[in-house]
């Protein structure tokens, strides 16, 4: 039976209570122990695929075809372990569930109150796969106080008490903020936060203090006195230069060796760190630089790219050199040239997406990419835009565009090179969609697998002629069109396995000139980087050299 480790935030959100999670797990593993991490989250939506980006950031993918907080990102590529549906619920989630049961006369015509029903629902939802391993860390989202977190709280205090004596510990993250006119840190808010904490029932076993300062021994003290931790259980969270960097910063100080104290678990088996030291390493000692344009729609708010721009850097360390990013609005180039705005960069790359906002710049981003040899990777949208920019100016269909822009307009302005997907195979059965349809959970989504081509430059990188990887659209390449682009040089090296559905093309005349319609970015880790992100960054790399 797995122990339980529940992180909790106060004071202010986004303190990176999903990072430390997630180093937290990797220390663990370090340590020989095996783990699964968890994202409970009290927001009111079913799962984050309806929310726009500039909300919420990123959708984390699963194989299993879960749409998740960007949390489980960090958790993956902290841990290598793959994330599934049952490791992110929400409140919208429970509540769904809850309503479901009472339909269908499930509780028996009794009333449905929070408790016992709403929390009992979260503590079924912890107890999955709890014989699997041998830590589950589970991060409650927002802080305490919060309304809407109330019965997440109430569950982990229950489920605290109802399992064996040393089974749970509790973690809170919190802010010790510097107050410059005084010149000191404040321990006050971190102590609110653990009062309010301790007055719905939970007493946290370890304190972690984010600081942009050292934190003086007297304020330690301090911080265990009142907030009744032991001292040496008051770890500091301080600024990183590379979130890579947090296992090792954690473990310096204690955080892992605390956790186990208050679990009793003693001797501790020692950890070998050789992959986080390696890993940091190649973060800070690079041996050179390139720089990649990602030019989206979406460049306001980095998060709604995390993955991407992580994989960009795992693609890096891959060739020991440091990728500099350089975010570029899309809808720049439908009012300016983009020649002047992309010259100089090293590779470019365009993400996904959706609705038209911005989509005419991605095709000209593409055609720059294309006409002037500069690596190039499309992913999703972006292979999408790259097959309309080589259908229009290669292949000679002028009008050729995406049936999802002329759904929102209501006029049929293009000839859909790009076309609504109404059905595809899931685990031996067939899924059907509607345009239609809702919005959430209605894509084509999860672990789908895909064919190469022989001789093919994604056969070469990816060392095979089969692999499988993570989706998340509706829309998709129609391949009636694939004998025409192909004359024109654009390959088809990538198809389902019934050949109907293109999942990579490829310029064979091009340096590097690659779109694929997954997502490869969430299976990219920084001891293990995606090898189309390690490729396209010594592509990047070579172009670099040559300037």
């Amino acid at each position: 039976m797995a122990r339980y480790v529940f992180i909790t935030g106060g004071v202010v959100s986004s303190l990176g209570k999903g990072l430390a999670s997630a180093a937290l797990g990797a220390l663990l593993q370090a340590r020989g122990f095996s783990v699964r991490l968890r994202k409970l989250d009290p927001y009111l939506n079913v799962d984050p695929g309806t929310m726009s980006p500039f909300e919420h950031g990123e959708v984390f993918v699963t194989d299993d075809g879960a749409e998740t907080d960007l949390d489980l990102g960090h958790y993956e590529r902290f841990t290598g372990v793959a994330a599934r549906k049952t490791d992110s619920v929400s409140s919208g989630r429970i509540y769904s569930n809850v309503l479901e049961k009472e339909r269908r006369g499930d509780y028996l015509g009794k009333t449905i109150q929070v408790i016992p029903h709403v929390t009992n629902e979260i503590k079924d939802f912890l107890t999955i796969g709890a014989d699997e391993v041998d830590f589950m860390l589970c991060e409650i989202g927002g802080t305490v106080g919060d309304i809407e977190g109330l019965p997440f709280f109430e569950a982990i205090r229950q489920f605290g008490q109802e399992r064996p004596r040393g089974q749970c510990i509790f973690m809170h993250l919190t802010l010790l903020p510097w107050i410059a006119a005084s010149g000191e840190l404040k321990t006050k808010p971190t102590q609110h936060s653990v009062k309010e904490l301790r007055s719905i029932g939970i007493a946290p076993d370890v304190l972690v203090c984010r600081s942009e300062r050292f934190i003086p021994e007297k304020e330690r003290e301090k911080l265990a006195l009142f907030c009744n931790v032991r001292p040496d259980s008051v770890i500091a969270a301080y600024d990183l230069k590379s979130i890579y960097e947090a296992p090792l910063a954690y473990h310096r100080e204690g955080m892992d060796q605390a956790v186990l104290d208050a679990f009793g678990i003693s001797p501790a088996p020692k950890p070998n760190l050789s992959r986080w030291e390696d890993v940091a390493d190649r973060v800070f000692n690079p041996e050179g630089e390139v720089t990649v344009a990602i030019v989206g729609k979406y460049t306001q708010l980095e998060d709604a790219y995390k993955s991407i721009a992580e994989a960009l850097t795992h693609g890096g360390m891959a060739n020991r050199v440091k990728v500099k990013i350089e975010w570029v609005d899309a809808e720049l180039f439908e009012r300016e040239d983009a020649a002047p705005h992309l010259e100089g960069f090293d590779a470019i790359l365009v993400p996904g997406g959706f609705g038209e906002r911005g989509t005419e710049g991605k095709i000209k981003a593409a055609q720059f990419a294309r006409e002037h040899k500069v690596p190039y990777l499309g992913i999703c949208l972006g292979m999408q835009m790259a097959v309309v920019e080589a259908a229009r100016n290669l292949a000679g269909l002028k009008t050729a565009g995406s049936q999802e822009f002329d759904h929102e307009s209501g006029a049929a302005r293009f000839e859909p090179v790009i076309f609504h997907l109404k059905e595809w195979i899931k685990d031996n059965q067939t899924i059907a969609r509607d345009v239609l349809d809702d919005k959430g959970g209605t894509m084509r989504l999860g672990a789908f697998t895909a064919t190469l081509k022989e001789n093919s430059k994604v056969a070469e990188i990816y060392g095979t002629h089969r692999i499988e990887e993570r989706h998340r659209h509706r829309y998709e390449v129609d391949v009636k069109y694939r004998e025409r682009l192909e004359e024109h040089g654009v390959c088809f090296s990538g198809m389902s396995p019934d050949g109907r559905l293109p999942e990579i093309v490829e310029i064979a005349d091009h340096p590097w000139f690659i779109g694929v319609q997954f997502h490869p970015e969430l299976k990219s880790k920084p001891f293990a980087p995606h090898p189309l992100f390690a490729d396209f960054v010594r592509a990047a790399k070579e172009i670099s050299r040559l300037v």
